[in-house]
Parts: C-alpha cells; structure tokens; sequence
C-alpha cells in the first residue's frame, strides 16, 4: 500500500494543509524541474528548435498514459496543452454546432467557467441550459442526482457538460452511464476533470468523452496556468481558437517557417495554445505527471479513502452531514456543518489551528493527498468538536 510522502512537499510542521482542491503545494521534483527551466532563459543559445517540441510531446505522452494505462503507445495525439480550462471549453463551443430549441444539460453549482461557456452558446443561438439541482433530501443526494441527470438527457440534448466529481461537494457522477445515454441521442459529452484526473481512475474506453479538459495545478499537482486536455475524434478536423504555428506541420523545421503550412498536425494538435513550449511550465507539469504515474492514481485515491473515511464517521457522530461512501469521492469531502455550529467562531478555531480548507456554497471543503496525515484529521475534528 502507498504510504505517507510528506517528505517530498515543502509543508511546516503545524501547518494542516486540507486544501488540494483549492490548489496543490509542488512537490520538490516538480520545484526543482521549474528552476531548471527558469535557467535556461539566462543561456538562449542553448536552446535549440527541438527543445519546443521535444518535452512538449513527453508531457502529452505522459499525461495520455494516465488516461489509458494499458494502451502502449498511449495515444499524445489526443492531448492538447491550453493555458486554462475556460479555454478548453471555448475550444468545444467554437466547434459545437448551434442548434435552435436544443438545450445544454448541466448541474447544479458547476464551476463557473462551464455554465458561463454553455450559457452563451445558449444565449446567442435560441437554445436553453438545464440546470440539474441536487435532490433536497435530508439524506444521501448522489443516487437521485445521477439518476435525474440521466433523466434530462432526451433528444432536445446538444451537449452534456459536467464533471467527474462536483467540486464543491465532492459528489461522484456516473460517467460511464451518462455518458451512453448522452450518446444514444448523438449529445455531445464534456467533462470536467480538474477535480478528478490524477487522483480518481478515469475510465476513458467505458466513458468516450467528447473532450475532457484538467487544470494542472490542483490534483495534477503541476503549476498555475497550465491545462490539459483530451479532445475525441468528433474533434479531429476542428477550428482552432487561435492560428498560431507551432500545430501546423514541419514547424519544427524553424528555417522554413515562412513556406506556410496550411495543414495541421493530427489530431488535438491544432487545439493547443500558442507558446505551448514554455521552458517553465511543461517540465514542471511533465515531472508532476510522472511522479503521479510512478504512485498509481489507484494507490492515490486508496490512500486519500484510508486516511479520510474513518473522520468522515466521526464527523458524522459530530452532527456533520456527508455524501455517502458510495456516491463520493475519498479524496474531497464535502460537509455541511451542524446547524447550531457558529460560524465565525469556528472559522477563528481553524484560523488558530492552522488548519486550512475551503467553503464552496454550502459546504466546508476537505480535501487531501499524500502529503496529509492523520494530525490533519485530528486536528480538524478536535476543531469541529470544540465549536459545538
């Protein structure tokens, strides 16, 4: 079993960082892969035209291998490097085909660079967002969530946009299921998977994704202003959001870039950003990438479920509400607090612990890695326990 690597984060002592969902801390490897790079801007002549590509192409190599392990090679000419996730969903909007009267299914409290993507392509073509609130049930929400998402999705659906895990709450979507229902009515589907790719399985053959798109500085544990994404064969062929050169084919050939090119190389190539290669960012996100490769994203989420479910009980002794195991994910826990809990003083307890999480609408985020133990938690429930 994966144990403990809180060696290998530069966290205090004392500090209780619960917060991976909000951004990840760099682990040394990763630190140390972004001085290097910061180096070789002090020497540019040594950097030769094949240092734009080379890592490039190892990052989406890498980052596809964690999407389907088992395939050898794993397929790069599906991966796109962006600058953000908004510019991945704008990516898909500039090649969905508006369709008057249909509709966009999403959930309820998505993150906003989604529902306001969505939100546009439905206000300026004559088409409407579903919104699919979480059940008001005193219980558990996730079975009947799923089970309404499922039933949105008819044949007035154009696209299907959610994500793996809701990042306020932590809710597991049933991809798979959704995803052959969305494909049965010739929808489009689109995940989010910032809050799930690196430390939750993504079972690529069972869902099919349309695109999936990940921010590379939470659970992907690389820098901030670097993205990730997977762009399906209903792309392939598609209008790029910028025409930048580096996509087009024989860049690489720097003496004959004014023979301009006008096809693109295969594929998600023409998707990426342009100044794909920064001499920072890609070694950085490519030395995360491999060190989540060498752990096991399986291992990752069986520690993350290890650590957190057994506080999860004793929050719930506590008068805490939480998703049940089944229908959440271990390494995001999304709580709603005791009603007779004061906020503000609870806020100060935490503040006085060092104990750092996140509030998205009505929970209290927790969210953990490896670099977590079971202080953290200790910590955390004492702060609970003394605020009733």
């Amino acid at each position: 079993m994966l144990q403990n690597q809180k060696e290998l984060f530069g966290i205090p002592q004392g500090v209780h960082y619960l917060n991976c969902a909000y951004m990840s801390p760099l682990a040394k490897p990763v630190l140390e892969a972004g001085q290097k790079g910061l180096l070789r801007k002090t020497q540019p002549w040594e950097v030769s035209s094949l240092d734009f590509f080379d890592e490039v192409e190892q990052l989406k190599s890498a980052f596809a291998a964690l999407l389907q392990p088992a395939v050898t090679p794993p397929p790069a000419h599906r991966i796109a490097i962006l600058p953000s996730v908004s510019y991945g969903f704008a990516t898909v909007m500039h090649n969905v085909m508006p369709l008057p009267g249909r509709k966009i299914v999403t959930v309820d409290e998505v993150f906003p660079s989604s529902y306001y993507t969505w939100k546009r392509l439905a206000d300026d073509n004559g088409m409407s967002v579903q919104v699919v609130k979480a059940p008001a049930t005193a219980g558990s929400k996730g079975q009947a969530w799923n089970q309404a998402i499922l039933d949105a999705i008819d044949e007035d659906t154009l696209v299907v946009s959610l994500p793996h895990i809701h990042w306020a709450n932590g809710t597991k979507f049933m991809l798979a299921d959704i995803a052959a229902k969305a494909r049965s009515f010739g929808a489009w589907l689109v995940v989010d998977g910032t809050q799930s790719v690196g430390v939750l399985p993504f079972d690529m053959e069972a869902i099919q994704p349309d695109a999936l798109i990940c921010a590379g500085y939470k659970w992907l544990l690389g820098p901030y202003g670097l993205s990730m994404a997977w762009f399906g064969p209903r792309l392939d062929g598609g209008r790029p959001l910028e025409e930048n050169w580096m996509p087009r084919l024989n860049s690489e050939n720097f003496a004959g870039l004014v023979n301009y090119q006008p096809a693109y190389k295969p594929a998600a190539a023409r998707f990426s950003m342009g100044e794909t290669s920064s001499f920072i960012h890609i070694p950085m996100q490519l030395a995360a990438t491999r060190l989540i490769s060498a752990w096991g994203i399986e291992n990752i989420q069986d520690y993350c479920r290890r650590l957190s479910s057994p506080f999860a009980s004793q929050l719930e002794k506590l008068g805490c509400k939480i998703e049940q195991e089944a229908w959440r994910s271990a390494h995001i826990l999304g709580v709603r607090l005791p009603e007779n809990l004061n906020r503000e003083s609870f806020a100060e307890e935490l503040k006085k612990r060092n104990i750092f999480v996140s509030y998205r609408g009505d929970y209290l985020r927790i969210s953990c890695h490896l670099f977590n133990d079971e202080q953290d938690f200790e910590e955390l429930v004492e702060g609970v326990g003394s605020r009733e």
